[in-house]
């Protein structure tokens, strides 16, 4: 192992053991991470860094690949809103986790470091620039700890239905969040649903059979479908904020820039 590696690895269990934040979103087992994933995590970081510094934005929306959801149609699990405060301040990325598999989740701000630290599926971030205009209003609510959890639902479904406000996903936190941002006049889910349709977003509809569903639903806690019309679930149609989708929206709209993929 070069001495970069043994480093990531030394920051790692230094993690492990001191922050429980480090432990939010994956599984409850304790386990130390493997010295290669470690070292591949850190090296993906500091590419996406390098990235977010030439890119000359404040506010970048940054996404992982935490699971291989391609029978889905999908590349990327997970997005959260890297900001900082000046250049050369160092990148955080506001995001929601799911807490060890449960039905609850919190918001947390992470270091680009700990963002990757997670078990990723593959090693390759992707990057949306949102425009100025967009950053400008989101960069306030990014540094507000009440405007950062205003809209936040802990209740927890991974494929929460994204025009209901029983449950909350993490892609679904962080779109309701940008919206919140854009007008002074939003401060309820609802609110920033309607904002959101009418700025065109459309989610992804994921095709799972009923006995997809009932395997989901009762092997894991944090996944729900009652929070969807029946006229869809029972038609194997599950709609839900994906970040594939979320990206493909900002591009179109134009609140955004395209893809950029860091590995």
């Amino acid at each position: 192992m070069n001495a970069r590696g043994l480093l990531a690895l030394v920051l790692a269990i230094a993690l492990l053991a001191a922050a429980p934040l480090a432990q939010a979103g994956r599984s409850c087992e304790r386990k130390l991470p493997e010295a290669r994933n470690v070292e591949r995590a850190m090296t993906l970081a500091e590419h996406t860094a390098q990235r977010l510094d030439a890119s000359g934005a404040q506010v970048v929306l940054v996404a992982r690949v935490g699971q291989n959801l391609s029978e889905y149609g999908q590349r990327y699990s997970h997005f959260g809103i890297a900001y900082r405060d000046a250049p050369g301040a160092p990148w955080r990325v506001a995001h929601k986790l799911n807490q060890c598999g449960t039905a609850k989740a919190a918001v947390y701000r992470q270091g680009l470091g700990e963002f990757f630290l997670d078990d990723l599926y593959d090693y390759e971030a992707g990057l949306v620039v949102p425009s100025p205009e967009i950053q400008a209003r989101l960069l306030p609510a990014l540094r507000d700890n009440r405007r950062l959890a205003q809209l936040h639902t802990p209740a927890y479904s991974m494929v929460a239905y994204p025009w209901a406000q029983t449950y909350q996903q993490s892609n679904q936190w962080a779109i309701e969040t940008l919206a919140a941002a854009q007008e002074p006049s939003i401060t309820t889910r609802p609110q920033a649903q309607a904002w959101l349709r009418e700025h065109g977003y459309v989610p992804d509809t994921l095709h799972l059979s009923a006995f997809q569903r009932l395997g989901a639903r009762m092997t894991a806690a944090n996944v729900a479908f009652d929070d969807h019309p029946a006229a869809k679930r029972f038609t194997d149609r599950i709609e839900t904020v994906t970040v594939d989708s979320v990206f493909r929206w900002m591009g179109r709209s134009g609140l955004g820039g395209s893809i950029t993929v860091v590995r």
